[in-house]
């Protein structure tokens, strides 16, 4: 017996995802998942791709004579890596992006370190234009394995109402 996309797609459950505005209360903190390791192929790759060629993140022999134990990652992927690992929790069901401000790198990452992700919403308010949105500012923190701050920033997002695409 044959499963067809039809009998697939009719079992098929759908997950909700992503929090809506009532979700955002300030004060609230969410500890994101995982972490990620940045590794020399991710940071040489980021680099060149971006045409950074700071030579401080693609040559650890540069590095080295500035007093780095090994290179140092692109302080521009370390703040797109915690910005990634903040979506699924904050802005997964977003209507749109508004804005960082007050970003602030603390210290820099060598080869090899881990940085998760802490974001605590600084403010909630609806939308004067549309009461079925909401505008949030969250307060973002990148810590690496030892739990230092090494990034952080204010972050801004239009977000949904509960039942607005309804």
């Amino acid at each position: 017996m044959s499963t067809t996309v039809a009998d697939l797609r009719s079992r098929a459950v759908l997950w909700p995802k992503g929090k809506y505005f009532e979700d955002f209360e300030p004060g609230r903190t969410f500890s994101h998942h995982w972490g990620r390791t940045l590794t020399e192929a991710d940071n040489i790759t980021f680099s060149t791709l971006t045409s950074h060629y700071n030579p401080a993140y693609f040559n650890s022999v540069h590095a080295a004579e500035n007093g780095h134990p090994s290179g140092l990652v692109n302080p521009m992927l370390v703040f797109l890596t915690v910005f990634g690992l903040s979506v699924e929790d904050l802005s997964e069901t977003g209507v749109a992006f508004l804005g960082v401000d007050d970003l602030t790198f603390h210290s820099q990452l060598q080869y090899g370190d881990t940085v998760t992700a802490r974001s605590t919403v600084e403010s909630a308010r609806r939308s004067a234009k549309n009461p079925k949105q909401g505008i949030v500012t969250w307060h973002t923190e990148g810590r690496d394995q030892h739990d230092n701050v090494v990034i952080d920033f204010l972050r801004t997002n239009l977000v949904n109402s509960r039942g607005a695409q309804s």
